[in-house]
């Protein structure tokens, strides 16, 4: 699959505000970004961790039938998914079908900050809800 480095892990929240503190003040570290993903029905901002090329991404659910806040009614607030960097998003799903594994996302789809996504079922990976992730720009 290529996987570069752990792009980001996903934090599912009940709101942005009220955790930002602890990564900017705490951690020390900026947010950088804040969008709303209407598709997804989520707020999302994100976290530079350090010099890496791996961000934190909180998400903030923005409709009570989004999937982040049916996974905040049914878990809790906490980690939600851990997303890779790879060269194509639509060629690691395929290899990963391939591979027998059992995809949420069939074709690559438009995410934040302008990356492809595609999720695998947490059923075929381990019960992690996992994410390959490229930026289109880079091809």
């Amino acid at each position: 699959m290529n996987i570069s480095h752990i792009e980001h892990l996903g934090i599912a929240v009940n709101s942005i505000e009220e955790h930002r503190p602890f990564y900017e003040q705490v951690l020390g570290w900026e947010c950088y970004n804040i969008e709303v993903v209407e598709d997804q029905k989520v707020k999302t901002a994100f976290f530079k961790v350090g010099n890496s090329n791996t961000k934190i991404e909180l998400l903030e659910p923005t409709s009570p039938d989004s999937t982040i806040a049916k996974f905040i009614e049914k878990k809790g607030e906490g980690i939600h998914h851990i997303a890779y960097c790879v060269p194509d998003t639509q060629e690691a799903l395929d290899k990963a079908k391939e591979l027998g594994v059992q995809l949420i996302d069939e074709k690559a789809r438009k995410g934040a900050e302008g990356l492809l996504i595609g999720f695998m079922h947490p059923k075929s990976t381990g019960k992690v809800l996992t994410e390959v992730c490229s930026n289109p720009d880079k091809k």
